[in-house]
């Protein structure tokens, strides 16, 4: 994670155009821009398989725009670390709403279980906001992660089918009135453990909310091989990311993902834990 660090801690809270640019060459670079006609959410949904996808979900919807091309690139660098094993426990958060995390997580999942041998399940522990169901056509009426933890039912019984060949869901379920201490309970702690024991061949892909405004989060952090932080290029603040490296330790998070503002459609290759790649982005 080397260049990355160094980039963000010589940043501070005083970010030059200079430094913005050093950040900028040093993280995974996608683009979630909603003005884009590409992104942009609306009414309209392709018919997938035997349920309707969200266009947002790019790399399912356009697999070879070059945006689903860096989350390839993501996921090669994930499945194929330069030492070690793969992480098969993948966390997905950002340093506060907004910035794209389940964006970024849905289509990982996705580029992921559209390799040849690679199986995914997707856990939405997102309970104060859920959107994972949106992109894969579910209402959000479904029994989902909650109903499991508040009513101990069957696991079985809330994992979803998604569109994509691969890829199973597990989503949010109905919003609780008590998100922390559910995700924070014994037996969300006993899921995580099952879920790694039971499904140890497949990646597991956990969205979850931003620990700057949630306390369950560091709970499910302890349990994931790695994390994923994305945060949106001009609006996060340099030390929001650098407290979050220093909670969950810069060795467990595996990288770093920029989200590009409306303003801008932005490209980027390169997503090593030693460092990240050239990246570039067009004023529209």
């Amino acid at each position: 994670m080397g260049k990355i660090f160094k980039a963000l801690e010589k940043a501070g809270n005083n970010v030059t155009a200079e430094k913005e640019s050093e950040l900028r060459d040093n993280t995974a670079l996608v683009c979630d821009n909603p003005d884009s006609q590409v992104y942009k959410q609306s009414d309209e949904v392709t018919q997938s398989g035997s349920r309707r996808t969200d266009p947002a979900l790019v790399t399912a919807s356009d697999p070879h725009s070059p945006v689903s091309e860096q989350f390839r690139l993501l996921k090669n660098n994930i499945l194929f670390p330069e030492k070690g094993t793969p992480p098969k426990t993948i966390m997905v958060t950002s340093a506060s709403p907004h910035e794209g995390k389940s964006f970024v997580a849905a289509n990982l999942a996705v580029s992921i279980a559209q390799s040849i041998d690679e199986y995914v399940l997707l856990m939405d522990c997102d309970l104060r906001s859920p959107t994972i169901h949106t992109s894969f056509g579910y209402s959000g009426k479904e029994q989902g992660l909650s109903d499991y933890l508040t009513n101990k039912i069957p696991l079985s019984s809330v994992l979803k089918k998604s569109s994509v060949n691969k890829l199973t869901i597990l989503p949010a379920g109905q919003i609780p009135p008590n998100p922390s201490e559910l995700l924070s309970s014994d037996q969300m702690r006993r899921l995580l453990h099952e879920v790694k024991l039971r499904y140890n061949d497949r990646y597991i892909i956990i969205d979850t909310s931003p620990p700057y405004i949630t306390s369950e989060t560091n709970a499910i952090a302890r349990f994931v091989d790695g994390i994923i932080l994305v945060i949106r290029h001009g609006k996060t603040r340099i030390k929001e990311v650098l407290d979050i490296l220093d909670i969950y330790g810069r060795e467990k998070v595996l990288g770093v993902v920029t989200n590009f503002s409306k303003k801008t459609i932005g490209y980027g290759y390169g997503y090593h834990k030693s460092g990240y790649g050239y990246g570039y982005q067009q004023q529209r």
